[in-house]
Order: structure tokens, then C-alpha cells, then sequence
């Protein structure tokens, strides 16, 4: 008996398989990006690429208007005493400027002048004070309020250098449309 009792009893046989304890998945990666990732990303890139192209169209307008406006004041500075020289030189960047919005505006006397400059939307005051621009450029003893129009000018200009640029059809009403249309044929 001797060696009957040194031996343990045997263990019982198991029934079924081995199972191991409860175990967690793996983390998920977070390469690569789920599609609502790839969605906010692509978004984010075209909302940056807008924003840089309209901070560079606003430097260019900035500097345009900046350019337009250091001319005035080269031109107060160099006709100081000559009035008619004043009002030539304003008169002639006014038809540069306006010749965006309207080719023909260089041709344009009287009330088609008076026109092309109210496609742009100033008060009629101002009209009135770059209308003057017309008749004294050619006047040797030229007097006129020569702040109030420099003034005008500088309203015009700023409001038409800021203004998106339109193409005669879209900035003209059908009527005068027809007439123009007409004149060049």
C-alpha cells in the first residue's frame, strides 16, 4: 500500500477545450485615416488654397489702388499752379479706369461721359464734380474747386478699382446696349 498512497489521485480528465482567459483587441492604428478623415483634410486644403488666393487678389487690389492713388497725388504735386493741367491729368486716369468697365469709355464726351462714370455708384454730386474735369481741362485760366474735385476723384477711383469688373453688356441697360451696338456698326 505502500506505493498506492505515495501517488496523488489522478486529475480528472477535462471535458471540452482549453480555454484561455478573456482577452482585448489590439488598439486600431491610426494610419490610415477613416474616409471622413480623408474628407476633412481634402476641405481643409481647398478652404486654405481659397483663403490664400483671395488674401493675393486682395494685395493686388490693395497695390492697383495704391498705385492709382499715388498718381493723384503725383499729379496734385506737379499741377499745383496749373489748373487746366490738374484737370487733364484727373481726367485722363479717370478714362483709364473707366475703360475697364467700358472699352468705348475713351471716346465718350457730354452726357455719354457723364454715363460711363455713373456705371460706378457715387452720389450725382460727384458726377457733377468729375463732369467739371471735361470742360476745364481746356480752359487756359481754368479755376474750379480743385479739393472737392481731387476729393471726387479719389471716391471714384477707390469705388471702381473695389468694384468687380463687368463687361459692357452686363454693366450697360438694354437700351443704351442697342445705341452702342449700333454707333460701332
Amino acid at each position: 500500500m505502500k506505493g498506492a498512497s505515495a501517488n496523488p489521485p489522478l486529475a480528472p480528465a477535462h471535458v471540452g477545450p482549453v480555454l484561455r482567459d478573456i482577452h482585448l483587441p489590439p488598439e486600431p492604428s491610426w494610419w490610415p485615416p477613416a474616409p471622413g478623415w480623408w474628407m476633412l483634410a481634402v476641405l481643409l486644403l481647398l478652404l486654405l488654397g481659397l483663403a490664400a488666393w483671395q488674401m493675393r487678389k486682395r494685395r493686388q487690389w490693395q497695390a492697383q489702388l495704391a498705385s492709382v492713388l499715388a498718381e493723384v497725388d503725383a499729379l496734385v504735386l506737379h499741377a499745383a499752379d496749373d489748373a487746366a493741367a490738374l484737370a487733364a491729368g484727373l481726367h485722363q486716369l479717370l478714362r483709364r479706369v473707366a475703360r475697364q468697365y467700358d472699352p468705348g469709355a475713351t471716346q465718350k464726351h457730354g452726357e455719354a461721359w457723364r454715363q460711363a462714370l455713373a456705371v460706378i455708384p457715387v452720389p450725382a454730386a460727384t458726377l457733377d464734380r468729375l463732369m467739371v474735369l471735361e470742360s476745364v481741362m481746356y480752359r487756359p485760366q481754368a479755376s474750379f474747386d480743385q479739393d472737392a474735385v481731387i476729393a471726387a476723384s479719389r471716391q471714384w477711383l477707390t469705388r471702381a478699382l473695389r468694384r468687380p469688373r463687368q463687361s459692357v453688356r452686363a454693366a450697360a441697360p438694354a437700351g443704351r446696349l442697342a445705341q452702342t451696338e449700333s454707333d460701332h456698326a
